[in-house]
């Protein structure tokens, strides 16, 4: 490519979408980003390290789900099209009602994915989930068996199936898996959060289901490494790659819930352990009220935690848990044929105590960590 490619980022102040702005600005990939959320950049918690890259000149307030916003989009001024969509876009939380990831997930990739195809963009790049597989603890391939285990992973898979039948979508599909690092809000910042509480409570953190249950990860800035890795390879090849490509993104470290109780023992010096198998069976039998007691017992010690260090304002952290998080599911998968593909190597292997600390560190910057 002659010319360096221009870049718009639906979902651009979202975790993925802010890092991967952050990772082109910086790099000076880009001829030209655009970044569209329907939150405004004053509204998202943006660190220092992000203005630059997500400032007002390159942000757009805009709800691309909606039809009659496109053309205001896409169009550029110059009346070209942008090389590479990345759609970081969709509802991120779980527990949803399906009526919810239909209209903000699916019903949002589908119009990005009608729109790209109709302006010919050289590469759309859709994020899924890694959460899409029938969950095994050998570590899933893209072509395992599918069976999607949360809501939000149903439509996400059902969004990858629908685009792939787009005529003339040149497609790319990531699935990650739990994605972490610096002001994360997600998965690592509910248990960090509990092992803050259980720490000032001065109890023990118990962990449900067995030790080796797989939460496989992947740190931002080599998830959207990998994003910009993909596109660049997905244009040096034919017009229109079929079958799509579809790639899992995950660390070397093969986590599970034994590497997280280690690494929570370490960081706050609290005893952690599992409940055993009754009453992880009994757990399963009954975890809408097992997710109640957990919620009843850390969230009223989270609000006193806040008050006693002086934070006022709301923040993106809370030891809250989600149902569809606390299942018996192995988040497994393999990444090595998106390596073996691009040449792609990960530079953050595997979640370590120094990672944790340093996402903890990340949440004391902006006054969220009591």
């Amino acid at each position: 490519m002659a010319e360096k490619p221009a870049v718009l980022i639906i979902g651009g102040l979202g975790y993925t979408g802010r890092h991967l702005a952050r990772y082109i600005h910086e790099n000076q990939l880009a001829s030209e980003i655009r970044l569209v959320d329907k939150h405004l950049p004053e509204l998202a918690w943006l660190a220092p390290e992000f203005k630059e890259a997500c400032s007002r000149e390159r942000f757009m307030q805009a709800d691309a789900s909606r039809e009659q916003s496109l053309p205001r989009i896409f169009d550029r001024e110059n009346g070209k099209q942008f090389d590479f969509v990345f759609n970081c876009g969709g509802e991120t939380r779980y527990s949803q009602e399906d009526d919810v990831y239909k209209v903000r997930s699916y019903g949002l990739s589908m119009a990005l994915g009608a729109e790209a195809a109709k302006r010919k963009i050289r590469c759309y790049i859709e994020i899924s989930t890694g959460m899409v597989y029938k969950p095994d603890s050998v570590p899933r391939k893209e072509s395992d068996k599918l069976k999607p285990w949360s809501k939000l992973a149903k439509w996400k898979l059902s969004a990858e199936e629908d685009l792939a039948k787009i005529e003339g979508l040149n497609l790319m599909i990531f699935r990650p898996a739990h994605v972490y690092g610096p002001y994360t809000s997600k998965f690592l910042a509910t248990a960090l959060c509990m092992a803050r509480v259980y720490q000032f409570l001065g109890k023990e953190m118990k962990f449900l289901w067995k030790e080796d249950l797989r939460t496989n990860t992947v740190h931002v800035e080599d998830f959207v490494r990998a994003l910009w890795t993909g596109a660049e390879w997905y244009v040096k090849g034919p017009s229109a790659r079929r079958p799509v490509p579809v790639f899992n993104i995950v660390d070397h470290g093969e986590t599970s819930q034994a590497t997280t109780a280690k690494i929570l023992h370490d960081v706050f010096n609290i005893d952690t352990g599992f409940f055993g198998t009754w009453v992880s069976a009994f757990a399963k039998l009954n975890i809408d009220h097992v997710v109640d007691e957990v919620n009843d017992e850390t969230l009223d010690p989270w609000a006193d935690l806040q008050t006693k260090a002086g934070i006022s304002q709301s923040t993106p952290l809370s030891p809250f848990m989600e149902k569809e998080l606390l299942r018996d599911q192995d988040l497994s998968l393999d990444g090595s044929a998106f390596e073996k593909e691009t040449g792609f190597t990960y530079q953050h292997q595997r979640i370590t105590k120094e990672e944790v600390e340093k996402v903890i560190e990340s949440y004391k910057s902006m006054g969220w960590w009591p």
